[in-house]
């Protein structure tokens, strides 16, 4: 039976990168004093069970997972630059994380919608009005990421994003794990949260298109209410994509999500990608130790080596 194809993936954090495997994940980031600080955990059944593994439904949970993870990575990472990266996150941090992603998904959804609603009667045509609604969302999209990338703390995290791109490459291609061979490959992947972004834009459209053009109040509502449809529908596309990302037909359809990637990803440099080497590594072993956890084994001589 061949081999089940694994889908691994990730995220920049800060001075770091958090890299997913199907049961684990592992984040290392550079410490102010030069050294490299790691940190691993074991998933839990919502993450990797088998309502993952069901298309549609996967998307939510997706949705979920990136919120979640990876504001837990990015917070970790910010307690490494403070030295207390022994410390977890305090409530009063996630009641702000959760109000900032809230006063976002107003701006993001609600005030796209509302700028095109002024132009309704200029444009004459309920289509058209989301189309424009989407127009301006994805111009909030483009302009905020290329806005705060020339800060230079920003910059960095998109160089990290940039070196967990090519660190995934290099492990999808079966290319030695180092930084002289990673660093051949490029900085976008099909699979980048980048790219989820701008489907869910253009999926959107459609979506939005179908409710047609109830009271402002109600098309307000659908927007937020239906953020988990269009995420699943998003995520199915980016999947597809990613399977088949050597067909000339997938490359042309997402070649404008990859030319997005050039304003999340930035060419790293070898300090960089060694800390995602780092992530990637401790990943792929806590994968086989979790693996080995959940598979019996009839005797000694049978048992895999164990990874150092």
């Amino acid at each position: 039976m061949p081999n089940k194809r694994v889908y691994y993936g990730g995220q920049a954090v800060i001075e770091g990168v958090m890299i997913r495997g199907p049961k684990t994940l592992a984040i290392a980031c550079r410490r102010p004093d030069g050294g490299i600080a790691t940190r691993q955990e074991t998933l839990g059944s919502v993450y990797s069970g088998g309502l993952r593994r069901i298309p549609f439904i996967r998307g939510v949970i997706v949705l979920w997972e990136t919120l979640a993870l990876g504001m837990r990575a990015l917070m970790w990472s910010s307690s490494v630059q403070l030295g207390e990266e022994d410390q977890e996150p305090g409530g009063s941090m996630w009641v702000m994380v959760v109000g900032s992603l809230v006063i976002v998904g107003g701006i993001f959804f609600a005030g796209p919608l509302i700028l095109a609603d002024l132009l309704h009667d200029l444009l004459g045509s309920d289509i058209a009005v989301v189309a424009v609604e989407g127009l301006i969302r994805l111009g909030v999209i483009v302009g905020y990421v290329a806005a705060i990338g020339l800060m230079p703390d920003i910059r960095r995290v998109y160089q990290y994003h940039g070196a967990e791109h090519k660190s995934i490459h290099a492990l999808e291609a079966g290319d030695p794990l180092e930084p002289e061979y990673v660093q051949r490959h490029p900085t976008a992947h099909v699979r980048c949260g980048t790219s989820f972004l701008l489907t869910v834009v253009v999926v959107s459209v459609f979506v939005f298109a179908a409710v047609g053009n109830p009271d402002l109040w109600l098309r307000v509502v659908s927007r937020i209410v239906l953020i988990p449809a269009i995420a699943s529908i998003a995520y199915e596309m980016i999947r597809l994509g990613g399977t088949f990302a050597s067909n000339p037909i997938t490359k042309v359809l997402m070649w404008p999500n990859l030319a997005l990637q050039s304003i999340t990803t930035k060419p790293p440099d070898d300090d960089q990608v060694e800390v995602a080497l780092r992530a990637l590594k401790d990943m792929l072993a806590a994968e086989e130790r979790a693996e080995q956890a959940t598979t019996p084994v009839a005797s000694d001589s049978e048992a895999a080596p164990a990874v150092d």
